[in-house]
């Protein structure tokens, strides 16, 4: 059992760190002018934007704002606890 709580703590501390990325990666947007944060963002950005750009297909910037990063992060909250919610179940 305990090479099972293992890997669920381990897969539930990916979540949160991923959404703590997803996060900062999208407060870097309102930055775009200072050199530093392109930088950060370009390294952020592989690993997001694949994500993001699942949200971002279907669902249309609204007044040039681009609601599906909000969508996005609602999605993998989601996620998140229902995997926990599962995992725990079946581990316990």
């Amino acid at each position: 059992m305990p090479v099972q709580l293992l890997i669920v703590k381990s897969i539930a501390q990916f979540f949160e760190l991923y959404m703590i990325i997803l996060v900062v990666r999208i407060l870097l947007t309102w930055f775009q002018s200072m050199s530093w944060a392109n930088q950060v963002a370009s390294f952020l950005s592989p690993m997001t934007d694949p994500y993001l750009n699942i949200f971002r297909s279907f669902i249309p910037a609204v007044g040039g704002l681009d609601f599906s990063p909000i969508i996005a992060i609602f999605v993998l909250q989601i996620l998140a606890q229902l995997f926990v919610t599962a995992a725990s179940s079946i581990v316990l």
